[in-house]
């Protein structure tokens, strides 16, 4: 797991799915993460402006391909960076635990917690490589994408608020399928 400014409640989150946990800073190169033999890559949340890491953008593009990789809040903006996208700053940004995210495959809305200024900008994606899977219902920013090859996956919102919505726990399990399903 990257400390971007990671909670306590995603490390329990994932060792109640039966992960052992490698938490690595920020700083971590690709080669690094891997001398750990990971079975996958956690991206995790934090403060300020994505674009200023590149650093991080340049380990977790080396990751690509290699493990798979899960991200949230600032995990989630790092990894549009790495497949050649970009962010933009919000207005207000979106805060609090009261934010609608509808995912595009099932048509579900969730409410969701969220604390962030930035937005992966869909339109530097290429849309071959990346598929948008959610977007935020007051402004239809991407919520949610995940890679179209590689076993890569990321959420703008906190799906461990603790407390608050409960809704998109299902999604450390989905991590869990996903490095299971990669062997």
């Amino acid at each position: 797991a990257f400390d971007f400014g990671i909670k306590y409640n995603i490390l329990r989150k994932l060792r109640q799915r039966g992960f052992r946990v490698q938490v690595v800073p920020a700083t971590a190169t690709a080669d690094e993460v891997m001398s750990y033999k990971p079975h996958g890559v956690f991206l995790s949340n934090g403060p300020g402006d994505p674009e200023a890491l590149d650093y991080t953008h340049r380990a977790v593009r080396g990751l690509i391909g290699e493990v798979p990789i899960f991200g949230i809040c600032l995990g989630h903006q790092i990894l549009g960076f790495a497949f050649g996208g970009r962010t933009f700053k919000l207005k207000f940004g979106h805060r609090g635990a009261n934010q609608p995210v509808k995912d595009l495959p099932t048509g579900k809305v969730a409410i969701t917690s969220q604390n962030h200024g930035f937005a992966v900008d869909p339109g530097t994606l290429d849309p071959d490589e990346m598929e948008i899977t959610q977007i935020n219902l007051n402004d239809q920013t991407v919520e949610g994408m995940r890679h179209r090859k590689h076993a890569v996956f990321s959420v703008q919102y906190h799906p461990e608020a603790s407390p608050g919505p409960h809704e998109a726990d299902f999604l450390f399990d989905d991590f869990r399928k996903l490095i299971l399903k990669a062997g």
